[in-house]
Parts: C-alpha cells; structure tokens; sequence
C-alpha cells in the first residue's frame, strides 16, 4: 500500500540548487559521460549490484585478463549513494565498473562479453554430469548445460571455488543453529572464526530430522535430497583438484548452512523472557496497572497506526491480555541467570538476556509498482535483501542455464544450485526478514529436588543432557553441554514469586531448516508461471520471510511461516506455563497468513515493517509501531503520479541516507517546540538548520566526499536527540526509562547509523506528542509521557533539552549553526571479517541490489 505521512512534505525547498545539489548533478553527469561505451537503458532493463562481488581473496579467476577488481562493485554500489534522487544516470548498465549497476541479463554461452571458459564433469547419482563455466568481467559465472543436473553439479563447483573460506568456516559451525545451542548462533561463530566440532551423534541427529522433514514432503522433497547430493558432487570435484586432504562435504554441512540461513535471517519471537522482565520492572516501579499499561504502549503489539505492506486484515492472535493471561509465568526482574555457551575468550555475564552476536538483520526493502502505476504499464521492481557487509559476502551471484532452469541472481552457500533471490525469463522476486514470532518460551516447574528435572503432564522427568561437542578458538577451547525438556533447549533459571522456573524455548520450524529450499526450488526449476503460482511456492517454507513478485504482468508478496496457534486465552509474548496445559494446538492455515495478488493501490512496499492490518508484530519487535522507515519509500514515490524505474531507484536511494528522525518526526515535534518561546537565539537558528534540512530531505549525505555530511542538520539532531528522547519519555518512566533504553542491549533511543534505524523512541515520541498537541490518535497510548501530558510542560521540557545539545555544539564548533558538521567517518561502511572497501553511509539491500523491468 502506498500512503503519504500527513505532516510530511519533502518537495524540495528554495535551497536544492546550493553546493550540495551541484555536486550531485557533477557526479551524475560524469558517470553518463563515462558509461556511454555502454548499452543505453531501454524497456526491458534488468539490472543488479553485489557489493562485496564475485571473488574471496586469493580465488585464482582472479588474476584471468580482463576480470575487474574484487572491490569493483563496492565503488559501483558506492557512487549512487552521493546522488541521493538524481539517480538518471544509474540505470545505464555499465560493462567496465565505472557506473552504477552492472547487466542482470541471461547470456548466451556465446556472448562476447564472456572471458572465461572452463567445463567440468563428474558423476553425481550414479549419472555423468557436465557444466560450462564461463565467467564475465565482474567474475560472475554463467554456468551451461544440457541436463539440469550438470547445472545443479556447476553451482556445487563454482561455490567452492569462490567461496571454499566461508565453506569450510560454517560447515559445522552451522550444527549450533540447527541444534538451537543456547546463547550461541552459527553466524556468529563463522564471523568471529570459531570452530566448533560437534559430536557425531549431533550431527547424526540433526541430519536424520532434517532427512526426515524432506521425505515427509513429498517428491519435492525427496529432489532437494537428490540435488543436495549432486550439488555435493560438485563441491567435492572442486575440493578434489584444490585441497584434496580436505574432508569430503556431506549432507550435514549442507544442512548446517541451512540451518545458518535460518537463524540468522529466518526467524523471529523468542524474546519473552526480556519482555518478562520489563513487564515486572514497570510493574513494580509504577504500580501494577500503570505498569501494564506502560509495557502496553511500549511494546506496541498491535498499533493501528503503523504502516503495513497491505491493508488487508489478517487476524492472527490479535488482541492478548497483558494483566492476567492464561497460564503466565511471572518472572521477576534481576533473577535471571543464563545457561548459554560460554564461547572461549569471550566475557559474558550470567545475567545477560540477550547472548552476544550480530544479531538479525532489518533492513531489506523492496519498492513494487503494478502496470498501473507505471510509464510502461509493466510492473517495476527495485529491492533486495540486507545481510550485512561482509567479505568474502555471504551470497554470491550465478547465471544458470539448462533444460529447465533459466534464472539469474544470489545465492548461498545452503542452496543446492537453486536461487535464492534474481531473476527469470520474465519475473523477479525478493525476501526480506519479517521477524515473526515461531519462537514461544516455557517455564518449566522443577520437581525432585533437581534444576534438571521437571513437571510435565502430571510426572517428574528428567530433562535430556546434550553433549555436543567442543567450540575453540585461539588455542582456547569449551565444552558444549546444555539440557533440553520437550520444549527445546533450556536456556536460564529465574524466580518466579519465590519458586525458580527453568525457561525453554519452542521453535516451530525446529527440524526443518532444509524445507525451506521447497520454495527456492520452485522458483529456480520455472515452476511458477503466475503470482498464484508464487504464492503457493512461498508457502512451503516454514521459516517467517516476506516473498516479493514482479513479472511482466503482474505483483504479489506472501509473509510465510509455520505460526503457532496458541490455546485462547495466552499471551505468546510472555513466558507461559510448561506442564502440558497450553501447549500449541496446530498452525496458522497457510492461506490466512498475510498476501496479496495485484493490490488495487498499485503498489507493493516494505522495510522489514509489519505485512498487514490486525497481524501482530512478533514479541522481539518493539519497533513495529507508528513512523515506519518504509514510509520513507512511500514519500518519495508520492513526489510522482506515474512511476519509472528511475523513479523507483530513486525512492530507494533516497530513503537510503535519509534521517527518519527529522524526516518523519520534526514537523509534529517542532509543533510542540512551538507552543513556548525558544530558550536562545542559538537554539533558534539550530531550529531553523533543522527545518532547511527537512525541506532538502534530511539525508546524511556526504555529496562532495569531503569527509562531513552535508547539513549541519546532522550535527544537531546528534547532539541534541538523547537529551531530548530523555525529556520526552522519562519524567514519566523514572527509572523505568533505563531499563527501556537498553532493553535490547544496546541503545534503543535510536538504531543510528550505520545501523539500519529500524528503531527508536521517535516512533513513542510521534504518538505521545500528537496526543499532547490534542490531534487525533488512532491507538493512542494509555499514558501521557512528555509533560505527564501538558504540551507546554513538554515542550519546555524539551527546549531544555535541546538548548543543552546546542551548547555543546557551539562549545565545540563555534556559535555558527549554519558551520557545525558531523564527520561522516563513523558511520562509513567497512567490510568484515576481511577488509575489501570502505563506503559511505547507506541503508539500501547488501545481499544484492536488483533494479528490474520486463517491459517488451
């Protein structure tokens, strides 16, 4: 759906032909000059961007003649950032690296832009295999041949070859994830290079579920087996020539990267033990129904003002008491103690909610226009996922071509010849993580006198003891033991009144990691010839994605998941009562979970952002509330009637560097402001630095590279924004406002860049402000923040605030506003673990880039 925010204007002010403007039009017309060696831009264009590229360091195609640089992309990927929405110059397809995007094409085998030439053979499932690989300038391998088999046995071949470190790096670091080992996830062991060694009854035992989840679905999933295995052959045939002493690879690595893939973008819930904990926090330090009510606002499960890919309703469990749900455990704040991992060398408190690691990633996005809306009247897409930066990157591109596959796009390490995200012949699509909750948390009542052992269904039993293994790292190593119950893992001890409880945690797509590839294999094989087809192909994973469809004629997105339906009555994102009485009483039908097919808006539009109406946001989602960094996107698509793909990418690129603070927020906040008399001048003209940026389009740009972003608009949203969070919200919290600040682990006034600004106390501020000004509040809160409720109490509350930030500025930088600057060095972009280009700030798709149009 596309809406426009009401109190958002983002028309270009008086000011866009100033500096920052020019350079922007400097860097544009340079890059047209040296692309015109180039094929133009024409209906039809496919183009795509992987910033980390092709290569890992050392690969041998490398050093071939005529093959670019390994950081090639990464400059590509680089230069639009600067160009904010003058990206015309972008959608030339550049065949040298010195443009934006690079062909997203499907090329013959033939095609003189092809370098390479290498053919493979081998057996796999008893049968001869063979594959063509034929490289391009960017080292992007067109893999060919005559049976889908030897495609699939190509793809095996070329992953090992361009990415043999991250292979041999998460094959059994990958078992962490499948085994849901507490406190430690396998993308975090593959990215601080532990090596973990599990037990061959662990690997037994996960492969075996997994082999088991296949084989119940049927034929397709007896094919995943039998591509895994010629996939396998491929790997293996490259390992044979190169590092012939290494390990043959097996199903179980092959499930371990699934199992990776999972986890770290697949999932989502699991957080009601630290919402466990707020709740009795607020409880206690506010009374218990002010309390409830705080948490209630705070954790925004359904909020009808956010924004939502569809307005649609999709009710799932909507509505849930927080006072008194059936079968809640209480747990009481500051009693938690882990039972997670220790990793080697690693400090890690015992109290600590969350175990340490990067984290899930929200910040994927996808921009849909449906024929109707656009120049051509075809469908337009621009979009992709966010994995983070890495190098060697956790995806790597292929074109493959056979019988029946003829796609074009990412894929990883988990995906057995099939694509992950790209194109076909004539449609594309695209994921991005929906973090909805399969996770739930039980607390186990202890009996027998024993931390290991619990009440279930009227018995005392004893809890399963898993030796898995050992983690090392640095000539340090642990050991890996933890206990399960039938609920999962056991992950920490708590008290609840004066009884400690055992906390477990459920998952549903526990044991079938790998069916997810179910899907992936309909999109790769050419199965789906309409977005009905799509739609069901997307519902055959079990992991909680939204899925995104463009062809030539048509749009769709699906948010799939095996959703739990919990007994009526229970508050999934609280610990709820494990002796057998509410347990899970089935799933979520799969056709009443969030889609649409050709929305009659036009438009298909999300950021990680809630999928639909009435659809809760999964208990780790404090953030899904109202101010939406997808309504970024939908701004800038509402500055044009008629939608091009320029206008598109530029929607992107822009939302990309813009500061959702003062692009969506300041024009309610400078309303309050406004209701006393500034404390300053200083703080006046600081005011109205802020207001020239929000009408320029409040981006962090750096457009002349100079080391500093462009507004001083930056500098004092900066400065003055913590004190300002804190005036907002903590003259009512108290010290509840502590605790709400670092909930998550981190600082959740605002997710600043470089993180992605999923989140932050923007999204309270814009509903508790809009209430104190007496404008009307769809879901308003239960309790007055800001002023206890009194705008000019607020406000002046506010100005104090703001005044204190300005001082320090002008303390540091001279009492000009019009001169403070921020430096944009921390907030630049550096890969990891291995060093490959360092850019500047931008939150657009890392994974891969894909601008598409199917025009005739």
């Amino acid at each position: 759906m596309l809406r426009r925010s009401p109190q958002t204007d983002l028309r270009a002010g008086p000011r866009e032909r100033e500096k920052v403007f020019r350079y922007r039009y400097v860097l544009g017309l340079s890059a047209a000059i040296l692309a015109v060696a180039a094929p133009s831009a024409s209906a039809g264009t496919q183009l795509n961007i992987v910033p980390h590229g092709q290569a890992q360091p050392g690969v041998s195609w490398l050093s071939e003649p005529g093959i670019l640089p390994a950081q090639t992309q990464a400059e590509m990927y680089n230069r639009l950032t600067p160009l904010f929405r003058d990206v015309g110059p972008a959608l030339t397809p550049s065949a040298n690296g010195t443009g934006y995007f690079k062909s997203a094409a499907l090329v013959p085998a033939d095609d003189p832009s092809l370098i390479t030439d290498l053919t493979v053979s081998g057996t796999a499932n008893g049968n001869a295999v063979t594959a063509r690989i034929r490289r391009d300038a960017y080292g992007v391998p067109h893999i060919y041949s005559s049976t889908d088999a030897g495609v699939i046995f190509g793809a095996g071949y070329v992953t090992a070859q361009d990415r043999s470190l991250l292979l041999s790096q998460a094959r059994t670091n990958g078992v962490a994830s499948l085994i849901d080992m507490p406190g430690v996830s396998g993308i975090n062991l593959v990215l601080g290079l532990y090596d973990y060694q599990p037990t061959e009854k662990v690997k037994r035992d996960a492969a075996r579920l997994q082999e088991k989840a296949l084989n119940d679905a049927g034929a397709e999933g007896r094919q995943v087996l039998t591509d895994i295995d010629t996939y396998l052959a491929g790997i293996n045939k490259w390992y044979g020539e190169n590092q012939p002493t290494a390990k043959k690879f097996e199903r179980i690595d092959i499930f371990a990267f699934n199992g990776i893939k999972a986890q770290f973008l697949g999932q989502g819930g699991g957080e009601e033990i630290s919402n466990a904990v707020f709740l009795d926090a607020a409880r206690r330090q506010l009374g218990n129904s002010t309390g409830n009510n705080v948490y209630q606002d705070m954790r925004g499960r359904y909020d009808p003002e956010t924004a939502t890919t569809t307005d649609a309703k999709f009710d799932y469990q909507t509505s849930v008491s927080v006072s008194n749900p059936k079968g809640l455990v209480r747990i009481k704040d500051g009693t938690f103690k882990n039972s997670y991992i220790k990793l080697p060398g690693a400090s890690a408190s015992s109290s600590a909610i969350r175990p340490p690691g990067p984290g899930r990633r929200e910040a994927s996005n996808i921009v849909i226009a449906g024929g109707s809306k656009t120049n051509t009247g075809k469908p337009l897409m621009v979009g992709g996922p966010q994995i983070g930066y890495n190098y060697p990157g956790l995806t790597l591109e292929m074109d493959l071509q056979g019988p029946s596959i003829r796609v074009r796009g990412a894929t990883s390490a988990p995906f057995p010849g099939y694509m992950l995200i790209g194109r076909a012949s004539n449609y594309a699509w695209s994921l991005t993580s929906a973090g909805n909750d399969i996770i739930d948390t039980y607390a186990e009542t202890l009996c027998g006198g024993s931390k290991y052992k619990y009440t279930y269904k009227g018995k005392c039993q004893k809890m399963t003891k898993v030796d898995g293994g050992t983690i090392s790292k640095g000539g340090q190593s642990v050991k890996v033991r933890f206990y399960t119950t039938v609920h999962g893992p056991v992950v920490g001890y708590a008290k609840s009144g004066s009884k400690t409880v055992a906390l477990s945690q459920r998952r549903s797509s526990y044991g079938r990691e790998t069916t997810d590839l179910l899907f992936n294999q309909q999109m790769t094989y050419g199965r789906v010839k309409s977005a009905a087809d799509f739609v069901k192909a997307a519902q055959k994973t079990p992991q909680t994605f939204n899925s995104f469809y463009a062809s030539d004629k048509e749009i769709a997105f699906y948010t799939s998941g095996r959703f739990p339906m919990r007994p009526k009555g229970v508050n999934p994102d609280l610990p709820v009562d494990g002796r057998g009485k509410y347990e899970w009483t089935g799933y979520q039908a799969k056709d009443k979970q969030p889609h649409v097919i050709n929305p009659s808006s036009g438009y298909i539009v999300n950021w990680n952002n809630k999928p639909a109406k009435d659809f809760p946001a999964g208990d780790e989602r404090w953030s899904e509330q109202s101010l939406q960094r997808t309504q970024l996107l939908e701004n800038e698509l509402a500055r044009q009637q008629t939608q091009t793909l320029t206008s598109l990418l530029s929607a992107s690129n822009a939302g990309a560097t813009q500061d959702v603070r003062v692009a969506l927020l300041w024009p309610t906040l400078k309303k309050v402001l406004d209701k006393v008399q500034p404390p300053s001048a200083l703080a006046t003209q600081a005011v109205q630095q802020l207001d020239e940026w929000y009408a320029q389009g409040s981006s962090r740009v750096d457009s002349d590279q100079n080391g500093v972003i462009d507004s001083p608009g930056a500098a004092i949203i900066d400065a003055t924004w913590v004190g300002m969070a804190n005036a907002a919200m903590c003259g009512r919290l108290g010290k509840l406002c502590n605790n709400l600040a670092n909930r998550s682990g981190g600082d959740d006034r605002f997710d600043a860049p470089p993180g992605g600004q999923y989140g932050g106390w923007h999204q309270y501020m814009w509903k508790d402000l809009r209430k104190a000004l007496g404008e009307k509040v769809s879901g308003a809160y239960k309790v007055s923040y800001c002023g206890k409720g009194n705008v000019n109490t607020c406000a002046g509350d506010l100005w104090k605030a703001f005044q204190s930030g300005v001082e320090t500025l002008s303390n540091q930088q001279g009492s000009n506003p019009a001169a403070w600057r921020k430096s944009e060095q921390p907030e630049q972009i550096k890969f990891s673990p291995v060093s490959l280009f360092t850019m500047n700030y931008t939150n657009r798709p890392s994974g891969i880039h894909q601008v598409m149009d199917f025009s005739d």
